[in-house]
């Protein structure tokens, strides 16, 4: 929310979907998001993980490209990466399936709570947020604070998720 691309000249104005959790709502595709940059032992896991699941399988990696514009270069693109985690701006979380059939939870948040101070930084890091507010100040200023509200609601379900209880098994 709130970054300039190319069918949003004025700053994206809504949520971003979040295809990793829709896709676990099937509850037989294993599925994962990853930044290796944050976390290389929990993206070798969902690899590892998603290799041995029996069905479809889908990984997301938050990669940064040439088109986000990293002020650092994307030569820092790994830094980025643990930065977007650390910050809250992308979470790493697993779906297994599998799990249910040992009576845990399927869902499994694999990031530690976030660093809420560090998101606006975040975005001052790359020119795809940062021309929205050179030309409009007033509604970039808007819409950051909606990405951060955005990715805290969004952090907070996947607590609650990881929270829950496993489903019990139904007898038929």
């Amino acid at each position: 929310m709130g970054a300039v691309a190319k069918f949003a000249a004025g700053g994206k104005q809504v949520r971003k979907k979040d295809l990793g959790l829709i896709a676990s709502t099937y509850g037989y595709v294993y599925v994962a998001q990853v930044a290796m940059g944050a976390n290389q032992a929990q993206c070798l896991k969902a690899f590892k993980e998603a290799e041995e699941h029996k069905g479809p399988s889908l990984i997301i990696a938050y990669s940064p490209c040439i088109s986000h514009g990293l002020r650092r270069g994307m030569g820092h693109a790994q830094d980025e990466e643990k930065l977007a985690v650390e910050c809250g701006y992308w979470h790493l979380w697993r779906y297994n399936p599998s799990l249910e059939a040992d009576g845990k939870n399927p869902f499994i948040l694999d990031s530690k709570t976030p660093d809420w101070t560090k998101f606006q930084p975040f975005l001052g890091g790359e020119v795809r947020y940062t021309s929205l507010l050179k030309s409009n100040p007033t509604q970039a200023e808007r819409l950051y604070k909606a990405a951060v509200d955005n990715a805290q609601w969004r952090y907070n379900k996947y607590v609650r998720l990881a929270a829950e209880a496993a489903p019990e098994p139904v007898v038929q």
